[in-house]
């Protein structure tokens, strides 16, 4: 089985009840299910929660839940390998013959399901415990500075100083959308950023992390010129 397991749960410091706001028309959940949902190579798509209503808006839209994660799992200083790890536990236990599972996060409408399809065709190599979504920073940050007490600045890597740019090494930072990974890595909370973890590019205009209200209205926008551009 593969298996689209959301992480939702009701506790959301800067955005109240972040993962069921209202998004360009609907929760902002139902779009990260919509795009699984879009895939169609998911045997079951599944939230773990801690919230009831999180849980009915979640099957509204097409998802089934199966129980209601634990309050110890569902405050800010669980990390992603934690949630998962209960919950993979549970399908085994459950008895679920379960291959793959694929880490969709519940505020990322920016998802394309054809992304979904490329990490999954990317796992079932068996070559990598875990396929996830990256972008490429915009600049180099090996050419980065930091502001120092005076008031001055003072580069990171000085040693770059005379290097151009497109002469650095790319680096990618996690885009946060979804996380492919074995039912082995899940379950013995595998490291993450690893060898054995191969990275789905996306464009940086596509990648849009949503913890601020400015960050919301930014996604609201890119969500909506895609749309326009796709309907077009």
């Amino acid at each position: 089985m593969k298996i689209a397991l959301l992480p939702a749960r009701k506790g959301s410091k800067r955005i109240r009840n972040k993962n069921i706001k209202d998004f360009c028309g609907k929760p902002i959940i139902a779009w990260s299910i919509q795009s699984a949902l879009k895939a169609n190579i998911f045997d079951k798509i599944i939230v773990s929660t801690d919230s009831k209503d999180i849980a009915n808006i979640a099957i509204k839209f097409g998802a089934d839940s199966y129980f209601l994660r634990p309050k110890n799992l569902s405050d800010d200083n669980t990390g992603i390998l934690d949630v998962m790890n209960h919950a993979v536990k549970w399908m085994s236990d459950s008895e679920w013959q379960v291959s793959y599972v694929c880490c969709v996060y519940p505020a990322s409408p920016l998802i394309d399901s054809y992304d979904i399809i490329k990490g999954y065709e990317l796992i079932k190599t068996q070559q990598w415990s875990y396929c996830l979504t990256a972008s490429q920073f915009p600049s180099s940050i090996y050419r980065s500075f930091e502001e120092n007490n005076s008031g001055g600045i003072k580069m990171l890597f000085p040693e770059n100083f005379k290097k151009r740019s497109q002469d650095l090494p790319s680096l990618y930072f996690d885009a946060a959308q979804f996380i492919w990974g074995t039912l082995d890595a899940w379950k013995g909370k595998d490291f993450l950023f690893g060898k054995k973890t191969s990275i789905i590019k996306l464009p940086f205009w596509r990648v849009q992390d949503i913890d601020t209200i400015d960050d919301w209205q930014r996604a609201e926008s890119i969500f909506k010129k895609i749309r326009e551009l796709n309907n077009g």
